[in-house]
């Protein structure tokens, strides 16, 4: 009943608003007081401040600084190899697998189209159908900044306006096509393994979303798809090269075409660190 009343209350919360006040809010400079959240954060969810690049909390102006906060070079190195993609976050296995025709798998008995997760784009979505998909939660303790699982060359990214549902693992369970139904930045890669879409899915309280080549992209959020090209740009990102940030938690979905990839040792629920082994190139049967 308790969860049944969470994900109820996500329906009729003014979720927009709370995620760009809370936004607001994380983007001050407020002194003793960004201090304090700063530092019970630390505490409640047990960080690991030997792991940033400024272990000192008072180093942080803003809490969405802290949040964002910067690894230092040695603590996730990224696994050698032409042939291996890396897993490109921190966060936790949410669902893996296969691209059923146009359908992604979310949880429980829920799937959403492919085609609506890339913006309603047929032309785009086309080559992942029959593909593969990993999508990986990241829990509000974990390193927020998304990386290059291999290298690529931007082609297109894409604004697609939505929803701001949580997206933690109850709310996935229950409300039918969440990842393609929040607001999400798109990108589209031309790789060593084809296509490659790379989704950096927003949720509550989710005020913020970045990509290396553009900054911020949302907010403000538009009421349409905004889609830009990239064929002139020359934007070329190396594997585990940071391509994004969040600012606060949320969701990254991968896809790739079929035929292109195979997942190493993965497992629904596995913990991901950043640089490790996420798949292989698939080599064809002689």
């Amino acid at each position: 009943m308790i969860d049944w009343i969470k994900v109820r209350i996500q329906y009729i919360l003014p979720k927009h608003f709370l995620s760009r006040l809370i936004g607001q809010l994380a983007a001050a400079e407020a002194g003793a007081v960004t201090q304090f959240c700063i530092k019970r954060f630390i505490k409640v969810y047990n960080i690991n401040m030997k792991e940033a690049l400024h272990e000192d909390p008072s180093a942080y102006k803003s809490f969405n600084d802290f949040f964002t906060r910067a690894l230092k070079r040695d603590v996730r190195p990224i696994i050698e190899g032409d042939d291996i993609l890396c897993q490109p976050v921190d966060g936790n296995v949410s669902q893996y697998g296969d691209i059923i025709g146009d359908k992604v798998f979310q949880a429980k008995s829920h799937y959403y189209s492919v085609t609506t997760l890339l913006g309603g784009k047929p032309e785009i979505a086309e080559c992942f159908k029959g593909g593969k998909f990993v999508t990986i939660y990241l829990a509000p303790k974990d390193y927020h900044r998304i990386h290059m699982p291999i290298a690529g060359k931007l082609t297109d990214t894409l604004h697609v306006p939505g929803e701001l549902f949580s997206v933690n693992p109850l709310t996935a369970r229950n409300v039918p096509g969440l990842f393609a139904r929040n607001e999400r930045v798109v990108t589209i890669f031309d790789t060593s393994v084809g296509k490659v879409a790379v989704v950096l899915v927003g949720a509550t309280v989710v005020a913020s979303i970045e990509t290396a080549w553009a900054g911020n992209i949302t907010p403000p959020a538009s009421k349409y798809v905004q889609h830009w090209q990239h064929s002139q740009d020359n934007i070329t990102l190396e594997k585990g090269q940071e391509m994004g940030r969040f600012k606060l938690g949320s969701t990254v979905v991968l896809c790739f075409e079929s035929d292109k990839i195979s997942f190493k040792d993965l497992s629904t629920g596995d913990v991901t660190r950043l640089g490790e082994a996420l798949a292989v190139k698939y080599k064809q049967k002689k």
